[in-house]
């Protein structure tokens, strides 16, 4: 017969296996329910913010590119590559806002000012490898805040908030559909030594679900023909997953799994804005040349 202490011994066996089981990440490497609960909370932030105030977009825009600047400015140093941080975040807030309050002309400006000002910061300093943090400053001001401001551009348009509104919607599809159906049917890596968790069955996922949001979003919303919504869908598609395998392929070569841990269940800001960036420039293009009235 089992005594008293083997009973207590297979008790805290069975409490150790239930919470190792209950730690475990999700198939895709996420703790979901964290997940979810800070895209939906984001999300809702994000399309009050266009419904009401244009202009808290734009803050909020330049402060998710200050904080995806330093944390990219942090991975960095890992590998000995000082990033300037003073011009870098000063332009990291400046440039969004720039192209938000004056359009492509101030974008421009403004982007040249602070690569300027990362020369200048350098070359007054001292620090060695000057050459490297010049280089890794500007990389990092056009991966980032410039891109980002294409959404910002997008926002001064006619309807501009339904259209940022509509951005956000095929971003989140595309990655909504794409860990649902990775992560129960995924089999076949895309890229395995980039991003291994990425299959062709969730790239399958990511399009038929942005395909779907983006017809009924271009029919319902923007008063477009479904084609339009379809190639914006596709395109969108395309661009977030080569700014998610962008993301990856840096955090690779750097060893870092995220770029910071602010948001549970996803990483850093960088970890959520890797699609955001390079989907901006398209659907503002897109929208520009394909949709009568623009600009």
């Amino acid at each position: 017969m089992d005594g008293p202490a083997s009973r207590r011994a297979r008790s805290s066996a069975a409490r150790t296996r239930k919470a190792a089981k209950e730690r475990k990440p999700s198939k895709a490497g996420r703790n979901l329910p964290a997940a979810i609960a800070v895209g939906v909370v984001l999300l809702g932030a994000l399309l009050v913010g266009l419904l009401f105030s244009p202009v808290a977009i734009a803050v909020i825009a330049a402060a998710f590119s200050a904080v995806g600047v330093w944390e990219v400015s942090r991975a960095l140093e890992v590998r000995g590559i000082k990033v300037p941080h003073v011009p870098v975040l000063v332009g990291a807030v400046a440039i969004p806002l720039a192209a938000y309050f004056g359009g492509t002309e101030a974008l421009a400006f403004a982007l040249a000012g602070t690569g300027i000002a990362v020369l200048l910061w350098r070359s007054i300093d001292t620090a060695q490898d000057a050459l490297r943090s010049i280089l890794a400053g500007v990389f990092v001001l056009l991966w980032i805040p410039f891109l980002l401001s294409f959404a910002l551009l997008l926002l001064r348009e006619p309807e501009g908030q339904i259209r940022v509104a509509v951005l956000l919607l095929l971003v989140v599809a595309n990655d909504t559909f794409g860990y649902l159906v990775g992560a129960f049917l995924g089999k076949h890596p895309m890229a395995p030594k980039i991003s291994p968790k990425k299959s062709w069955e969730g790239f399958g996922g990511s399009a038929a679900g942005a395909t779907v949001v983006g017809i009924l979003a271009s029919v319902l919303f923007l008063d477009q023909p479904w084609w339009f919504g379809l190639v914006l869908a596709v395109a969108t598609v395309a661009a977030a997953t080569a700014g998610d395998f962008s993301e990856s392929m840096i955090k690779r070569e750097l060893g870092v799994k995220d770029m910071s841990n602010l948001l549970p269940g996803h990483g850093g800001a960088m970890d959520r804005l890797d699609s955001v960036v390079f989907a901006s420039p398209v659907v503002f293009l897109l929208s520009v040349l394909l949709v009568p009235g623009s600009m």
